[in-house]
């Protein structure tokens, strides 16, 4: 007979087959870091069954009572069918009970359909969104790409490199690597063989605003798709290089989308951002400058130009998200530019998702505007984190107020009200702004 469980007082969220494979294991192996007390469940009919000698003891909204009553030290989220919406609500519940907490793999990322203790991982800053998963149109995407010759601009940038990845599935010709930045392209390169060893995968170190080398480049590879991800975009950087920004993501644009239609190539995507809507720095504008050029461009030449407009993405090279977790690493401060600040966030493979989506649907002239949900906080978002790795705000990791930077609004905005509607797609979480 097994001796007294020892570990952390664990409740497990989740009654299903999951939570009791995870009960079990812990059980039946007796583990020095986990000592089950009981589960949670939201179906009032699990209400005090017994698993395995533990009790169902409540649900969800139950949890902070649930941690208090029960010394509870440690949560195990154990529902990988639940809806982001509902993990999102378990986090925001266990958070306000104090407790430590991880959890198992979505249904998504269980690719063996076992359920074990070795599954169980950190809550990641992507789960707090409580957004439903991304429903996209495979085929059409596919018919899109296969067998062409796809040229990516930025393709070591966090966007360009996701880009390559997700178009290396569909089978192109050539999937061309154009970047300026040695390094960056050379490990997208690396990558993309490692995991595509059958693509024809061409890396490039050139400068798109250098119109006779990147003029050279379409004319021997002969691209049909071009996605223009390169750009500068740190906003309070910009502002102290204003010539630099404006090289490269005015001239830069200006160059790669008239050498499109020189090439004759079928279609021209511009990655756009929220900071082109009345933009109030140099790195927007020069956006926005970019939005309207490719427009215009649209109207009078075969080849079809379209915009893709979309906010922050979590975890791009410089992203609120990546300093916070290098601030908490250190102990702190974390800093926060105004208690008020707010962002839109996705994550970069639902932001690439809809980029491929959308690039499907234009005809020409027109700017598609990603469904980013609710902007979100960034102090709340600090708080959370800061939660997330086992610490308390303040207590612990202090949070420092510092004043918006050269360039910085306090919100962002997906469209203009004033002078832009935004009409559905076929695609829920895409709206275009008609030509």
């Amino acid at each position: 007979m097994a001796g007294r469980q020892v570990g952390r007082r664990t409740l497990i969220v989740g009654a299903g087959s999951a939570g009791e494979s995870i009960l079990h294991e812990m059980i039946k192996h007796g583990s020095p870091d986990y000592n089950p007390i009981g589960l949670i469940d939201d179906d009032p009919l699990k209400k005090g069954l017994k698993l395995h000698g533990r009790k169902v003891l409540g649900t969800r909204k139950d949890i902070p009572e649930i941690v208090k009553n029960y010394g509870i030290e440690e949560i195990i989220i154990s529902v990988p069918s639940a809806t982001n919406i509902q993990i999102k609500d378990i986090i925001d519940q266990c958070i306000e009970s104090g407790a430590k907490f991880k959890t198992i793999p979505t249904l998504t990322e269980i690719i063996n359909g076992k359920v074990s203790m070795n599954q169980i991982r950190e809550v990641k800053t992507e789960d707090l969104l409580g957004r439903e998963p991304l429903e996209i149109d495979l085929e059409r995407i596919r018919s899109e790409f296969t067998g062409k010759n796809v040229l990516v601009t930025g393709a070591g940038g966090s966007i360009g490199r996701e880009l390559c990845k997700q178009i290396s599935q569909f089978q192109p010709e050539n999937l061309i690597l154009f970047d300026h930045a040695e390094n960056s392209v050379f490990y997208t390169n690396l990558e993309l063989r490692g995991d595509f060893p059958s693509l024809n995968c061409i890396p490039l170190v050139a400068d798109v605003a250098d119109k006779r080398s990147t003029d050279r480049i379409l004319e021997i590879y002969k691209p049909d798709v071009i996605f223009h991800a390169a750009a500068h975009k740190h906003v309070p950087l910009m502002e102290l290089n204003v010539c630099e920004v404006i090289r490269n993501n005015v001239l830069g644009t200006k160059v790669i989308a008239d050498l499109a239609i020189k090439h004759n190539l079928d279609k021209f995507i511009f990655i756009s951002t929220d900071k082109a809507v009345k933009p109030k720095n140099f790195m927007g504008a020069t956006k926005r400058i970019g939005e309207l050029y490719v427009a215009s461009l649209a109207q009078a030449n075969s080849t079809r130009f379209m915009s893709v407009r979309f906010g922050n993405v979590i975890g791009s090279t410089g992203s609120v998200v990546r300093l916070f977790n290098e601030q908490i690493h250190r102990g702190g401060p974390v800093t926060v530019t105004h208690p008020e600040a707010s962002r839109f966030l996705m994550t970069i493979p639902e932001a690439v998702q809809l980029i491929l989506q959308a690039a499907c649907m234009g005809s020409g002239g027109e700017i598609f505007v990603l469904d980013m949900g609710e902007p979100i906080k960034i102090l709340d978002l600090a708080k959370t984190m800061i939660s997330l790795s086992g610490f308390e705000s303040e207590e612990d990791i202090p949070i420092v107020i510092t004043g918006l930077r050269p360039g910085e609004k306090l919100e962002e905005e997906l469209f203009d009200k004033k002078s832009e509607r935004l009409n559905p797609t076929a695609h829920k979480k895409i709206y275009v702004v008609p030509k």
